[in-house]
């Protein structure tokens, strides 16, 4: 067996073994924003959030759409990395007491959710391309446009108002 959990002989494999991680990430992502609204009391921190969980139905949509032009089945493969992000967001959440820091550690949190998936779909794009499936990579680009977009407009409301209410 091997450190994916099932056994892997093509890069094609790695790609759909890849594409089904990120499936995966998207929707457990997609639950986990509205406890992330919820919790922010930054008001724009919150429409961040609101806003990127509509993004994020459009990529799981888009993810779908990519299994079914790579001609494989879509279905999501755990993903350890992205629980682990997820689970220490919510055990951070609730030792904040200051709302101020709180909403500082989301926007720590909604980072790293970010990240991961910018490295997720910056492989998917490289590896769609080299198997010859721009069409694939076309739409999974879309996908990390709107990731790099969403980082830099947290890293915008933490550097520009959020850290700065929190070190208060």
């Amino acid at each position: 067996m091997s450190m994916f959990g099932k056994d892997i002989k093509t890069m094609d494999d790695l790609f759909v073994h890849t594409l089904q991680d990120i499936y995966y990430a998207e929707k457990k992502i997609a639950k986990a924003l509205p406890k992330m609204v919820k919790k922010a009391t930054n008001a724009e921190l919150k429409k961040g959030f609101e806003t990127h969980l509509d993004e994020t139905k459009n990529h799981i949509a888009r993810v779908e759409e990519v299994f079914r032009m790579h001609g494989a089945k879509a279905k999501p493969v755990e993903c350890p990395a992205i629980d682990g992000i997820i689970e220490e967001t919510e055990e951070i959440a609730g030792d904040v007491d200051d709302p101020r820091v709180l909403d500082a550690a989301l926007i720590a949190a909604g980072q790293a959710v970010e990240h991961y998936e910018m490295t997720r779909y910056g492989t998917l794009v490289a590896w769609a391309k080299e198997l010859g499936r721009d069409d694939c990579a076309k739409v999974l680009q879309q996908n990390l446009d709107e990731e790099k977009a969403t980082d830099r407009k947290l890293t915008k409301l933490a550097v520009g108002t959020i850290n700065m209410q929190a070190a208060e």
